[in-house]
């Protein structure tokens, strides 16, 4: 009896393994997926500010010429552990100048390296899988004019169960999707090119939307702060509710964006000075069309509580 209850288990166990191995796969796209497309570096470096790629991958503090020197080695300390941001420079050793423009979208897009591994959702692809694929393309386009840098990063310092990488698998089906975070009933074009900006390659949400314990955004928080995920201080409210935004016009934020002034005259400061420094890059179009999404989303009450004195 005891033999058969034995086998019973393992049989179980095995079938458990099994299920967890397949319904964690990667799900990369096909070659045949990828549309006919001639890339376009001018809009691929268009898309390289919207995403902010040099405020984590180049080097702290770096300026003018040097922000384009994506080499990596920043450290992000969070509740599940160290991420460390790897270099993507075209150095065909230590960078992805080695990658196809396959291996390119399935990394940002999808979270799958070239070797068929998930990335962890450090890589902002839960929002990046919401961007075009012929933009994406663009942007390998532009980095691929970008100077190699050979910098070898060591691996991620995470906290089990978290550094069971093919647990990912579980988290993309959770979180994944390429739907649209806000409907825009009737939104105009503006509004509708801020949404892309803002939800796809910008990825505001992952720093302004707060998590549950599994590190998904919460969708009924949207862009209502957060807390900073390094452990200090929050990330303010960006809707027009209580705490946010309300008070600023559309006209002012994307002044703000452009110049680093606030309408009270004070400047960013923190992670949001760096990523003001890539939005100022943008054409005054896209940091209107970012404002008018801002205006257009649901106002919400800061999610967090700020500390005394803090923002």
């Amino acid at each position: 009896m005891l033999k058969r209850a034995a086998v019973a288990i393992a049989v179980l166990a095995i079938g458990l393994a099994a299920l967890f191995w397949f319904i964690t796969a990667p799900e990369p796209l096909a070659a045949a997926q990828l549309p006919a497309h001639s890339p376009d570096p001018v809009n691929g470096e268009r898309m390289f500010h919207a995403a902010g790629c040099s405020s984590c991958h180049a080097a702290a503090q770096a300026k003018g010429e040097d922000k384009l020197k994506l080499a990596g080695g920043l450290e992000l300390n969070t509740e599940f552990g160290v991420f460390r941001v790897p270099n993507i420079s075209p150095d065909p050793d230590t960078g992805i100048g080695g990658w196809s423009d396959l291996d390119f979208v399935n990394a940002v897009m999808r979270g799958v390296s070239p070797g068929g591994a998930h990335y962890y959702p450090a890589l902002p692809y839960a929002s990046y899988t919401r961007m075009r694929v012929e933009d994406v393309l663009d942007l390998k386009a532009y980095m691929d004019t970008l100077p190699p840098v050979q910098t070898r990063v060591a691996g991620h310092a995470l906290r089990f169960p978290y550094n069971v990488r093919r647990g990912v698998g579980l988290w993309k089906r959770l979180y994944l999707t390429d739907q649209p975070a806000v409907e825009l009933a009737g939104g105009n074009d503006l509004a509708l090119r801020g949404r892309y900006l803002v939800e796809g390659p910008g990825h505001c949400a992952e720093c302004h939307t707060s998590r549950d314990f599994l590190g998904g955004l919460k969708p009924d928080l949207w862009l209502a702060g957060a807390p900073n995920p390094e452990g200090r201080g929050t990330i303010p409210n960006i809707t027009s509710g209580d705490g946010g935004i309300g008070g600023w016009s559309e006209g002012e934020i994307a002044e703000a964006f452009k110049s680093g002034f606030k309408p009270d005259f004070d400047t960013f400061g923190g992670q949001m000075a760096a990523v003001q420094q890539d939005l100022a890059r943008l054409p005054d179009e896209d940091l209107q069309a970012i404002a008018a999404y801002l205006k257009a989303v649901p106002p919400l009450p800061d999610a967090v509580q700020r500390p005394a004195g803090g923002s």
